[in-house]
């Protein structure tokens, strides 16, 4: 008599059949390469965007062109080259004077004129422009240099035939001295309301308070070669593209974007800022 093999004996013996039938057949069967996913190169066949350049790249490096850097304005292009603001946009085609980026290359001289006899061009005021608290109320500005434009290629004639003798735009005591790095004119004290005069003929470029440092700014061109700059005024008393005479009151001292009451000048010769001291008559 066979002994009886208790019922859970029996489905246990029986599972373990099974499972090593089926390794069995598992380590026999020929494996299957491992399944990878498809590698697929996107980059096949697809050239990168081209990076537009700036408007007037091509002009970058040539003279009588500005490549405009970080934080850089209409109104400090000018004064660096100077020249007017308004005549830059002209010159540029700019409709919006607000609206330059920087590696963009803007012609800060004359264009040659066409003909002797070609009639100076007009350009309408921006809307929105340059930031001014003595807007130009005309509705067109003529772009044109206070005097005939130099070409570019014999501007040192020009340069040694427009030398001017400045007198002093303001009375007091010199209280900063000129520097190139650091400060770009003299510092001449006084107290609120004192005259700032114009330090020679010429016309006024800009006037306003969209120059940061500078406070309420006045800068007259009176040639092709020499700039003035009268900042830090608590009122202006000129408007943009008025002629001046020289000594003719065009501003009141002040302290607007400075830590005391004072007229800071500068004069630039072709837009470099050179000694006043040097220009201006001993007292």
């Amino acid at each position: 008599m066979e002994p009886t093999v208790p019922r859970r004996g029996r489905l246990g013996a029986l599972a373990a059949a099974v499972a090593g039938a089926l390794l069995l057949t598992a380590c026999g069967a020929p494996k299957k390469p491992a399944q990878r996913a498809p590698v697929v190169d996107r980059t096949a066949g697809v050239s990168p965007a081209a990076t537009p350049l700036p408007p007037g790249a091509e002009n970058a490096g040539k003279p009588g062109y500005y490549t405009v850097r970080p934080g850089d304005t209409l109104m400090r292009i000018g004064l660096e080259t100077g020249q007017s603001w308004r005549d830059i946009a002209a010159w540029n085609g700019l409709t919006n004077p607000n609206l330059i980026e920087v590696g963009q290359v803007l012609r800060v001289v004359p264009p040659a004129p066409a003909t002797a006899a070609a009639p100076a061009t007009t350009v309408a005021p921006a809307e929105g422009g340059a930031t001014s608290t003595n807007a130009v109320t005309s509705s067109t500005v003529q772009s044109r240099p206070l005097d005939a434009a130099p070409s570019a290629n014999n501007t040192a004639p020009a340069a040694a035939s427009e030398e001017l003798s400045f007198v002093w735009p303001a009375k007091g005591q010199i209280v900063d001295t000129f520097d190139e790095a650091r400060y770009k004119g003299v510092g001449i004290a006084g107290r609120p309301g004192d005259p700032v005069l114009a330090a020679a003929d010429g016309r006024v470029v800009y006037a306003g308070a969209g120059l940061r440092g500078y406070g309420n700014l006045v800068i007259l061109k009176h040639n092709n070669t020499y700039l003035t700059a009268y900042a830090h005024n608590q009122a202006l008393l000129v408007r943009e593209d008025q002629n001046v005479r020289q000594g003719q009151k065009i501003a009141e001292m002040g302290s607007s974007d400075s830590d005391r009451v004072k007229l800071h000048f500068e004069v630039r010769r072709q837009g470099k800022p050179v000694d006043p001291l040097k220009h201006l008559p001993a007292r």
